[in-house]
């Protein structure tokens, strides 16, 4: 699973590790098809690191950045991401004992060390999110999905982006009948389950991912509109308030949420 990367290895590659049977832990694979789902610019290669196993160093040879995404356990929240540069790890396992089904992040660093030597990336950078459930078979948790999401979001807009990776269209549009309309990368991009928790905020409008299945209460789904794009009915989280026209949505990766103001010039309303 890979885009065009060039002769010399490409520009950035992303390695999901995890195992795919086992819940959260299957967080990187499922990531690594989402952003091939939504388009690889050229430059740029994505791995599954939990069906390539070893073969993943071997993909880091001549890349200008690497960057590995996983599960953690560390006892934090569920979902929250770790941004860990490279450099940053000390200390990796020892190859002695390692195979194809225990092949992790850290397993990938110390075999490329080993292989690749001086042809080793200089620019490497993890994202760990915290898993909740490991059961076998079990479906990814709302937590580490909405914490997968934003890892998209980060990757998209600071590593494959400048590469001529498209950029969402952040232009949205309250319709007169209650309706907000998002751009189909917009919607793409933030909002894969095809459904948002609307929450008014002072002078803006927020919408929050919220993970796949049947709606609950608070939640809305999104429908697809004639231009490929995505609406929603935002008129009762307005309370009230009458919206109409085009606006430019911010994503804010601190608060995981599509943030919308109420009026053009984003003045409290």
């Amino acid at each position: 699973m890979a885009g065009d990367g060039g002769e010399t290895g490409p520009q950035v590659l992303v390695i999901g590790c995890g195992n795919l049977l086992r819940g959260d832990d299957g967080v990187g694979p499922i990531l690594v098809r989402h952003l091939w789902e939504r388009g690889i610019p050229p430059g740029a290669q994505i791995v599954d690191g939990g069906t390539a196993g070893m073969d993943v160093a071997f993909r880091m040879r001549g890349a200008r950045r690497v960057v590995l995404v996983d599960a953690a356990r560390t006892g934090a929240e569920p979902g929250t991401v770790y941004r860990v540069p490279g450099p940053a790890v000390a200390e990796l396992p020892p190859l002695a004992g390692m195979n194809a089904h225990s092949f992790r992040w850290d397993h990938a660093l110390a075999f490329a060390h080993w292989l690749l030597k001086d042809d080793y990336p200089d620019d490497v950078t993890i994202f760990l999110i915290e898993a909740a459930c490991l059961d076998p078979g079990a479906e990814l948790s709302a937590p580490v999905r909405r914490g997968m999401e934003q890892v998209i979001g980060i990757l998209e807009a600071e590593f494959l982006a400048p590469l001529g990776g498209p950029e969402p269209d952040r232009r949205v549009e309250f319709t007169a009948d209650g309706h907000l309309c998002l751009a189909p990368r917009l919607a793409a991009r933030h909002f894969p389950s095809g459904a948002a928790a609307a929450i008014r905020r002072g002078g803006e409008l927020w919408l929050v991912p919220r993970p796949a299945g049947p709606a609950r209460p608070g939640e809305l789904p999104l429908e697809d509109c004639t231009d490929g794009g995505r609406r929603l009915a935002v008129r009762d989280a307005l309370n009230g308030l009458t919206v109409a026209g085009v606006r430019t949505a911010i994503w804010d990766d601190a608060h995981g949420a599509l943030r919308i103001p109420l009026t053009p010039e984003g003045r409290p309303v």
